[in-house]
């Protein structure tokens, strides 16, 4: 597997054991981790602390051109508004840990050209699946349902 996917993984652990929702994320520009973060709704009472969009708030303020040369990584296929904050500042590829338990706007990201890669990882199944049969509500609440 490789190296980022990795870290994406330790942020969602991390996120799990702070009592919160286990996806996380790793914004990659030119080979090294400028931004990780994890989904913070729980911990931090936030409506928007996703794993994507926590990872690009701690990669701080970037020149639009570093964005264009960054991956995401993230274990979750990104929702809607992750997918939109990644096309705004013109990340132009994601690999996705998995899109079994939830395929996010993996469509509006194609079509708009990003690259995505899906790797299905038997880990970030898992740990997802056991989530959302522990606290569906959560979950639920999570993706607005």
């Amino acid at each position: 597997m490789d190296s980022f996917m990795k870290e994406a993984i330790e942020e969602a652990k991390a996120g799990l054991v702070e009592g919160g929702i286990p996806i996380g994320a790793v914004l990659v520009y030119k080979g090294r981790i400028i931004g990780r973060g994890h989904n913070r709704r729980v911990q931090k009472n936030s409506v928007i602390l996703h794993g994507e969009t926590d990872a690009m708030e701690n990669a701080g303020r970037q020149n639009a051109a570093v964005y264009r040369d960054c991956i995401m990584y993230t274990t979750l296929s990104p929702c809607m508004m992750c997918a939109g904050t990644m096309l705004l500042y013109g990340i132009r590829r994601v690999v996705i840990g998995e899109n079994k338990t939830f395929l996010g706007a993996e469509g509006l990201l194609r079509q708009s050209g990003v690259s995505i890669d899906v790797l299905q990882d038997a880990e970030c199944i898992q740990m997802m699946e056991s989530f959302i049969k522990k606290s569906p509500a959560l979950w639920n609440e999570d993706i607005g349902k």
